[in-house]
């Protein structure tokens, strides 16, 4: 009698943790300035979006779908306005176009048209960890465009984005290894100011960048132009294997 009690009380238990695996899929979508209204009979400014979208659990699909939403909202934002208002795709995209024109009413010897290139990217999945890449490239005006790449971690579970205190464990001790690291490929001696080719860190203190990415085998840091040196540099990216960061890491 007891035995059966315990199979009933195990197979109570596994249908409970099924219950709570979240399943959710990816789903592949693109968007073009085709697609607008404002474009059907004018010539408008690029814009090329391509992006995935979360489908399965609602409740978590909804929280991520916005996060990555709210990305592309705010990379297409013109003007002082830092805040997206934009309610989707479409909207962003016609803003952004509508700054075009209004520019080009008011600078009709401005060189260049505009244009528009973002990229919502999964590079890492796994049942308490997914990373995606987050790219742009924007022109508008001036010498040159301007792009950049971040990342976002997500708990598959909630939804929810991972903080670097949730992905990572001794963060003191990590920042020591990664600039160990750092210094080795910009070829930096230990004795030298970390600011020695031409870097910008403040205080000349080493320092990881806000967003973190991983992929199956290695964990990337960008920092974008700007960061910590000029744009003619360009994004400085440092990399180290995942094995190497193991004894670093929250999640497994």
């Amino acid at each position: 009698m007891n035995n059966k009690i315990t199979v009933v009380a195990l197979i109570a238990l596994i249908t409970v943790g099924c219950n709570q695996e979240k399943n959710i899929e990816f789903s592949s979508e693109s968007f073009t300035e085709k697609e607008l209204p404002i474009c059907k009979n004018s010539k408008c400014p690029e814009v090329t979006i391509n992006y995935v979208e979360i489908i399965g659990d609602e409740e978590v699909s909804e929280k991520i779908n916005i996060k990555i939403k709210n990305f592309i909202y705010s990379s297409l934002l013109m003007g002082e306005d830092t805040i997206p208002t934009a309610k989707s795709i479409q909207e962003a995209a016609t803003g952004f176009i509508e700054v075009y024109n209004a520019d080009k009413v008011q600078f009709p010897d401005m060189a260049g048209e505009y244009f528009a290139e973002i990229s919502v990217t999964e590079i890492y999945t796994s049942k308490k960890h997914l990373c995606f890449e987050m790219r742009q490239y924007l022109f508008t005006g001036g010498a040159h465009g301007y792009g950049t790449t971040s990342f976002l971690n997500i708990d598959p579970q909630t939804g929810e984005e991972l903080t670097s205190n949730e992905l990572f464990k001794n963060n003191k001790e990590f920042t020591a290894f990664a600039e160990k690291q750092f210094r080795a490929e910009q070829k930096i001696t230990k004795d030298h100011s970390i600011n020695e080719n031409g870097f910008w860190f403040e205080n000349d203190e080493f320092y990881l960048p806000k967003s973190v990415g991983f992929t199956q085998d290695s964990v990337i840091f960008v920092y974008n132009q700007y960061d910590i040196a000029s744009y003619a540099d360009g994004p400085i990216e440092l990399k180290i294997a995942l094995k190497e960061v193991e004894p670093f890491l929250s999640i497994d």
